[in-house]
């Protein structure tokens, strides 16, 4: 506890901003605002250890100063010091303890929160690591698919175009045969036509023959 409250001390020691011209009641009980640098002048009033006061006028043993509700008066300089007192810093330490003791619940609470949310963001974080690895590979397979499909789709339309290159050749020789057997079938039926028209004449020449 003390070293925590050391620590406290010490970093409010570093962000606190002392003024100049502010001075403090040092550790004693009460000192005697007069109305002049001597203890012969008449007390205006009793200043409580702790109290600031600004400085009106600097003296080598006595300095003019005025109280926050405007009372001035003469101090002993020995009374007075740059350094807030120590009970003041203590308080304000201890001030400061409480609420961060009563935030410290909320603050503990938030820390495990972010804690889990972290936690939730690592397995998040490898979950699409490990998705974006997949699709990477999905992706050069994709790549390597793609390159052996255009390969394929050269492969098959070459493929088409002499497919249909051998059939209007099949075609064409389908054709030509078709008008070889026409005119095979139509030159045999003239010769037989021709060989039977030579036979009867042929054969009506022998009866005339005969005749004569």
């Amino acid at each position: 506890m003390k070293y925590f409250i050391f620590i406290l001390m010490f970093f409010f020691f570093l962000s606190a901003t002392v003024q100049a011209e502010t001075r403090y009641i040092s550790n004693i009980i009460k000192v005697t605002l007069r109305t002049g640098s001597g203890i012969d002048h008449k007390i205006v009033q009793m200043v409580k250890s702790g109290q600031n006061v600004k400085i009106q006028e600097q003296g080598e043993e006595w300095s003019k100063v005025q109280t926050p509700n405007g009372k001035e008066g003469w101090v002993l300089n020995r009374f007075l010091t740059a350094k807030e007192p120590d009970f003041i810093a203590l308080a304000k330490l201890k001030k400061k303890y409480n609420v961060i003791k009563v935030q410290l619940p909320a603050i503990s609470e938030e820390n495990k929160q972010l804690k889990e949310q972290n936690i939730k963001l690592k397995q998040n974080l490898g979950k699409h690591q490990s998705e974006s690895n997949k699709l990477s590979r999905e992706y050069d397979k994709l790549k390597d698919d793609s390159a052996g499909y255009l390969d394929l789709k050269v492969k098959y339309e070459k493929t088409v175009a002499n497919l249909a290159e051998q059939s209007n050749k099949a075609e064409r020789l389908e054709k030509e045969l078709l008008h070889k057997y026409i005119t095979a079938g139509l030159t045999g039926a003239a010769v037989l036509l021709l060989g039977f028209i030579i036979g009867f004449s042929t054969k009506r020449q022998r009866k005339r023959t005969s005749l004569l």
